[in-house]
Formats: C-alpha cells, sequence, structure tokens
C-alpha cells in the first residue's frame, strides 16, 4: 500500500486529490494539512512514501518542506504539485531532493501513476534540467549546508558574497534590516561558519556565482 500525504492551503484542492486517491486499492491517503507548519510537524511520524506538496503556502512553501522532511527522512519521495511553471521553483525543488515537479492541470491519471512511480524510487524531473541546474549551482550542490537553505537564504548567501551590508541587501530584497540581519545569522550558522567574509570564499572557491541573485 503506498502511503500518501498532502498539503495545499486550498481545501478544495485536497478534496479533489483525496477522492481521486481513494478509489484507489493501492494507496492510501494517510493525512493532511493546509500550512508548511503542520506538514513539516506531521510528515516525518506518520512516513509517508509520497508528499504532494503544493509550492507556495501562506505561511511557506512546499519546497522547503520537502527540504525540511527529507533531511529527517530521505527514504519519503516529495512531489511538487503548483499552479507556477516557474524556472526559480524548479531549481529549488531540485535542490530540496523532490523526485518531480508537475503543474496543476495535470490529469488525474497522469497523477496517480505518477505517485506510484515516485513510490517505486523513481525521478520524474528531466535529467537535462537536473544536470543544467546542478551546472549553475556548482559541483558541491548536494553539500547538505546548501540543501539546508531555503530559496530565500540562498539568495541571502549570494548578496553577502557580494559584500552587500545588510542594509543594502534590505534594499534589494525589500526586507527589514532586522529581518536581513536574522537570515545572515540564520544562513551562517547553517553553513558552519562564523563571519561574512568565509560565506563570500565558499560562493567563490564553489563556483556559485549566480546573476539572478540581483
Amino acid at each position: 500500500m503506498i502511503r500518501v500525504y498532502l498539503l495545499d492551503d486550498h481545501e478544495v484542492v485536497r478534496r479533489g486529490v483525496r477522492e481521486l486517491l481513494d478509489v484507489e486499492d493501492d494507496i492510501e491517503v494517510v493525512g493532511e494539512a493546509s500550512t508548511a507548519a503542520e506538514a513539516t510537524r506531521r510528515i516525518p511520524a506518520l512516513r509517508p512514501h509520497v508528499m504532494v506538496l503544493d509550492a507556495r503556502l501562506p505561511d511557506g512553501s512546499g519546497i522547503d518542506v520537502c527540504r525540511d522532511v527529507r533531511s529527517v527522512d530521505p527514504s519519503i519521495a516529495g512531489l511538487i504539485l503548483t499552479s507556477f511553471d516557474d524556472d526559480g521553483a524548479l531549481r529549488a525543488a531540485v535542490l530540496a531532493g523532490a523526485a518531480g515537479y508537475l503543474l496543476k492541470d495535470i490529469r488525474g491519471t497522469q497523477l496517480v501513476n505518477t505517485i506510484r512511480r515516485v513510490a517505486r524510487g523513481e525521478s520524474l524531473l528531466d535529467g537535462h534540467v537536473v544536470a543544467r541546474l546542478r551546472e549553475q549551482w556548482g559541483h558541491d550542490v548536494d553539500d547538505p549546508r546548501l540543501a539546508a537553505l531555503s530559496p530565500q537564504e540562498r539568495r541571502i548567501l549570494q548578496h553577502i558574497a557580494e559584500g552587500l551590508t545588510n542594509r543594502q541587501i534590505g534594499e534589494s530584497m525589500s526586507l527589514a534590516e532586522k529581518t536581513v540581519k536574522n537570515y545572515v545569522t540564520s544562513v551562517l550558522a547553517k553553513m558552519g561558519l562564523e563571519r561574512r567574509t568565509q560565506a563570500a570564499i565558499y560562493v567563490a572557491r564553489h563556483g556559485l556565482a549566480d546573476s539572478s541573485a540581483s
């Protein structure tokens, strides 16, 4: 039996997917949530085979949930289901270890078959796309320290490497200076670094320069 967990902030979407899966003899929906916080808390305990995650949520992202849950239990496969065809989100999904990235206009039968394939351990992300994204982020994208960073934190890392002050980063990203300070503290802690200069050296040494961060 394939155990599935659903995360979407729209009840109608969750109900529709649940009803689609409930008629399948080999699939069981073991839980659902409308927020990233609840899903991150509950999924590791329920241990589904596949988590179907909405990319954009009021309190975060299903991509962040995928990364956080898989850092605890990498046996749980993540399938991102979104309304947005976004290269940035696709890149974040790759870095978060998602097994698939699907648009919500997918046919029901295709979603069911995709869940089965992902449960078998298959990756539905195009190999060429993954290779290109990994090349853009250098050969160290599998560094667990990078995987621990959210897309927002990776942008902060890029700006740190550019030598921007917290105020300049805040102006660039439309964030309060205090918020930027908290992000910088989190980034350095997750990377195991003590100073901003060390972060800049890491980015330069590992070829992680990203023009999209500006």
